[in-house]
């Protein structure tokens, strides 16, 4: 293995909780509630495909675009309070460098990875970072990976991603990689059963990942 690919959003920081809100308080504005299940399956998704499946499911006339300028505008004010780093993050970043090279595939776009990673200063740790900017097809999509993977010049069978979504998990699947799975409070009722382990929290899967691919 030479690679290790991160996601971003409830995998190396807690959003999910700012989405969800975030989410909801839209869904209000226009008299409308949304249930957990349809959360759970925007998570992973690229942001218009997310928004579409909430109007698809809540019944929303809004079209995508205004949905996700909505959504967008207001995670941006509530990730510049500050974000906190998922358990064991900052401890396996250095940890993991030491021996491959490291990677970022996020359905955020870059301004806001700038915010997350600038704001945990950790952007350095990364040689690549692949955001949904100039992405066409999002997750369960492969194509997010596969062109970090690109990047990074390294093949799928070389590659490990972190992933705490199904939706994630399955682009990755596709894409080639070993793929391990963090789910959090938000996704661990997802379908997780074609992933190559599943992990209780970043420290384990990095203990995984020491067992499985010793030198």
């Amino acid at each position: 293995m030479k690679a290790v690919i991160f996601d971003m959003d409830g995998l190396m920081i807690d959003s999910e909780k700012v989405y969800w809100a975030v989410t909801r308080q839209i869904a209000r504005s226009f008299g409308k509630e949304v249930k957990d299940q349809t959360l759970g399956r925007m998570m992973g998704r690229s942001p218009l495909d997310s928004v579409a499946l909430l109007a698809l499911e809540v019944g929303l006339t809004q079209s995508p675009q205004v949905l996700h300028a909505m959504r967008e505008r207001a995670v941006q004010r509530e990730l510049q309070k500050g974000v906190d780093p998922m358990p064991g993050l900052l401890d396996v970043l250095p940890r993991l460098r030491a021996r491959y090279q490291l990677g970022v595939a996020t359905s955020a776009p870059m301004y806001l990875v700038d915010i997350v990673l600038g704001g945990l200063n950790i952007k350095s740790a990364f040689d690549v970072i692949q955001t949904s900017d100039d992405i066409r097809y999002g997750k369960p999509d492969p194509e997010i990976y596969l062109k970090a993977m690109r990047r990074l010049g390294v093949k799928p069978a070389e590659t490990i991603v972190l992933e705490d979504s199904s939706n994630g998990s399955l682009a990755a699947k596709r894409a080639g990689a070993y793929v391990i799975a963090v789910p959090t409070q938000y996704t661990r009722e997802q379908d997780f059963s074609f992933v190559d382990y599943l992990a209780a929290d970043l420290p384990d899967a990095a203990r995984h990942i020491d067992t499985r691919f010793a030198a």
